[in-house]
């Protein structure tokens, strides 16, 4: 999800998201603001596995509602009486078969009871459920999603989807859980009025037009998150052009800009090849070559939607290192990688997609601006910290409790920078690399944060674990004490963390990279030492 303008918008937003429970009375109602996603699994989607979905949308504009279908693949483990898949509760719900056999159903507290019985046996189950309804409206999209309805400067029809935050059941019946996303890919067929376009993820595949409405035909064959399964609509004209990967391959690159802002497009395509470039140079090839390198202009902040980047800044860019740079664009396709490619297994492991997207873009800053507007960057992540709950609240948790606060992208950047610190970059980046190509890691398989700790402990040879429990799993900082112990004489100790930390210690005018035991080092200096000058670490000092 885009980084927000203002992190006290997070603060606020989140927090107050977090505190508003479901309130079953008020189910009938379109307020939405209790939805979330993730969370404990319950015991009837523990035992289904996603294959594919298929979703054809036929959407009236004019009156702002969808007339849909579903097809739902799934195999089950265990055999079953009842399938159960998410859908808000305002949709209603027509008909249901499952494998082209009417069943029985029952739809409330945003949930669909699918039922038999003779049971559903284990093995492959395709499951179709056609819908209708007018969707909800996004209130601040992207952070507060649903669909944008819009017009462009020239009265056009104008739509976005956004759904990361309260999840795919916004608009189509699924398993709304990060543990499990389509391993065959999706397909959407979207009908709309008749010179309109559909933006949407993966490839085209087909556009037939009949009478006054035509229908897009887009297909991935990726596995991809449910929040990334949406479309755009618009007066969109498709500009393109190519590019050659860091492998050789290449990739179409499609841009479904405003009519009225096609003058715009070269530029965006052109920042594209060159972030792709910088991005490709840390993690590795363009992660979808087999589809496109997609980007869509929406009427809000941009989004990662798979190979369908959505982009809105008005077109006006800051200078960095002579060049001109757009945070949103680079940060959104920076989620290519980390989200959409490396993906978590839950959302208490959100700081590995945030964070590492955000961190992503210091780098981007070292690229066009050299060392010093890399340091810049970082230390507005540090300041930026706020601290107040750690970013992996736990192991199980919904989508609203890890979003709280909006630490897991300033602090899951800034954690990356001191990690970089303490194991050298002649392991952080190769290591950093492997997060993103290694098929263990990537794709299908998801990933945690022990995963992520055992990879990097694995490449430096050492026990990296007290160091991401205690910036990732605490809200603690280290606590280090300098002590004047004597004449010229101090001791330099980390008084809450016990495991021994490479610092930059300033003693006598010289500066020397020193590791600090759990009982502490004595130094001698005429003044007393300056300890980590540069800021590595999330630390207080005390000098005594």
């Amino acid at each position: 999800m885009c980084l927000p303008k203002s992190v006290l918008f997070i603060v606020f937003f989140f927090t107050s998201l977090l505190s508003i429970s479901q309130n079953n009375d008020n189910i009938n109602s379109r307020d939405l603001s209790y939805l979330t996603t993730g969370g404990k699994l319950l015991p009837l989607q523990a035992i289904i596995d996603i294959r594919h979905y298929s979703i054809v949308v036929d959407v009236d504009i004019a009156n702002k509602s969808i007339k849909a279908s579903t097809e739902v693949s799934l195999n089950l483990s265990e055999k079953t009486d009842t399938i159960l898949l998410d859908l808000i509760h305002l949709y209603t719900v027509t008909k249901i078969k499952v494998n082209n056999k009417t069943v029985a159903f029952n739809q409330h507290d945003d949930k669909i009871y699918i039922t038999s019985a003779t049971g559903f046996i284990v093995g492959n189950q395709k499951v179709m459920i056609e819908y209708n309804g007018i969707p909800p409206v996004a209130v601040k999209p992207p952070w507060n999603g649903g669909f944008t309805w819009s017009k462009d400067s020239k009265g056009n029809d104008w739509m976005s989807i956004n759904i990361q935050a309260e999840g795919g059941k916004m608009y189509f019946p699924c398993k709304d859980h990060p543990s499990d996303e389509p391993n065959e890919g999706a397909d959407l067929k979207i009908t709309i009025p008749k010179g309109l376009v559909v933006a949407g993820p993966g490839l085209l595949m087909s556009v037939t037009t009949k009478n006054d409405k035509s229908t897009y035909y887009w297909k991935t064959n990726y596995t991809i998150s449910n929040y990334c399964i949406v479309f755009n609509i618009g007066k969109y004209t498709v500009v393109k052009d190519e590019y050659t990967t860091i492998l050789g391959n290449k990739v179409p690159i499609e841009y479904y800009v405003l009519e009225v802002d096609v003058d715009k497009a070269k530029k965006v395509i052109e920042l594209k090849k060159r972030d792709t470039k910088i991005l490709e140079k840390y993690f590795g090839e363009y992660p979808w070559v087999k589809e496109k390198i997609g980007i869509g202009e929406v009427p809000n902040s941009g989004m990662e939607h798979q190979t369908m980047i959505t982009f809105d800044n008005k077109f006006t860019y800051r200078q960095v290192g002579g060049q001109e740079y757009s945070d949103n664009l680079f940060h959104e396709y920076a989620h290519e990688w980390w989200a959409n490619k490396v993906t978590n297994k839950d959302w208490g492991h959100m700081w590995i997609q945030e964070g590492i997207a955000t961190y992503a873009e210091a780098l981007a800053m070292y690229e066009l601006g050299g060392e010093e507007a890399y340091s810049q960057m970082i230390d507005g992540h540090k300041r930026g910290s706020k601290n107040r709950k750690p970013i992996v609240p736990g192991e199980v948790v919904t989508e609203a409790e890890v979003y709280a606060g909006g630490d897991i992208y300033l602090k899951g950047s800034f954690f990356m920078h001191s990690l970089r610190y303490v194991i050298g970059d002649d392991i952080f980046f190769p290591t950093l690399k492997k997060l993103a190509t290694d098929p263990k890691t990537t794709y299908d398989n998801f990933v945690t944060t022990s995963d992520v700790e055992k990879l990097f402990s694995a490449a430096a040879g050492q026990n990296l674990k007290p160091f991401f429990d205690f910036y990732l799993r605490t809200t603690n900082s280290l606590d280090l004490s300098v002590k004047q112990i004597g004449f010229q004489k101090y001791q330099i100790k980390i008084i809450n963390f016990f495991m021994p930390l490479p610092m930059e210690v300033m003693a006598n005018g010289q500066t020397s990279r020193i590791v600090i035991p759990n009982d502490g080092i004595i130094v001698n200096s005429t003044l007393p030492p300056q300890v980590d000058a540069k800021g590595f670490y999330l630390k207080k000092i005390t000098v005594q």
